[in-house]
């Protein structure tokens, strides 16, 4: 259940147009609801977070991605699932008509009819190194789009040809926050942290030869920055860092708005 849709019952009930009764029957589905044997879907996730469950597929069956898919249709909120193969990619969409399947991303989303994809808040730069770390990218993107957030893509842009970044430096300054994706040495982070005042999150990607360790050279390079406030994420999470940059900037926004 979206805060809004909460809001509007309080409203209702404050206004004398809806009874006690009534509203809790519209509120008796919350804080969850089981979903066959495998799940439990937490529907109060987005009054307290400020978005809906998001379901990552990765181990699960296209069966159980499908199901979970529905039953948080059901509330009518935006949804998201990460790190989806094609048959569950398939699947869900089977389920859920008007669900997307973001192929670049490895994601299937769905949007409410009466949602706009962006609110206009931010925009948050997602800048990647090289176009092999464009998945874990693309998976910030969506998921920040998602979350109805403004989104810039700045791909291609490492270290290896420093001009490219140099070159949209004035640009980057004026983000509201800034995702950097990269493998290899993932140096890229310190650089841009070194270069902006905004804040930085830096995402490690598997990506990279033999003694990049499937990402562990980049996750242990961005940790050691020399850069101040670079923060970091988990190796190949564009999601979280994605998840953590929306409630930056939307903490930041609604206190302005006080």
């Amino acid at each position: 259940m979206r805060e809004e849709r909460l809001r509007e019952l309080l409203a209702r009930v404050a206004d004398g147009q809806l009874d006690l009764e009534e509203a809790l029957e519209a509120l008796r589905d919350l804080p969850f609801v089981e979903v066959g044997d495998f799940a439990v879907v937490d529907t109060h996730r987005a009054i307290r977070c400020g978005f809906p469950e998001v379901i990552l597929a990765e181990g699960k069956t296209p069966e159980q991605c499908a199901a979970i898919a529905r039953r948080l249709t059901d509330q009518e909120d935006p949804w998201l699932a990460t790190r989806v193969d094609p048959e569950q990619a398939a699947a869900v969409m089977g389920a859920v008509p008007g669900s997307e399947h973001l192929e670049a991303a490895r994601a299937v989303r769905w949007l409410p009819e009466e949602r706009e994809a962006s609110s206009g808040r931010g925009p948050v730069a997602v800048v990647s190194a090289g176009t092999a770390d464009q998945p874990v990218a693309e998976e910030a993107v969506v998921t920040l789009e998602t979350m109805g957030l403004e989104v810039r893509r700045m791909y291609d842009i490492g270290i290896a040809g420093l001009h490219r970044l140099l070159a949209r430096r004035k640009e980057l300054d004026r983000m509201a926050a800034v995702i950097v994706v990269a493998g290899m040495e993932g140096a890229l982070p310190s650089v841009v942290g070194a270069l902006i005042r905004r804040p930085v999150i830096a995402v490690p990607t598997s990506v990279g030869y033999g003694a990049a360790r499937g990402g562990y050279a980049a996750l242990l390079g961005m940790l050691s920055s020399c850069a101040s406030g670079v923060v970091v994420t988990n190796i190949d999470n564009g999601f979280g860092a994605a998840y953590a940059v929306a409630r930056m900037v939307r903490t930041s926004e609604d206190e302005e708005g006080r």
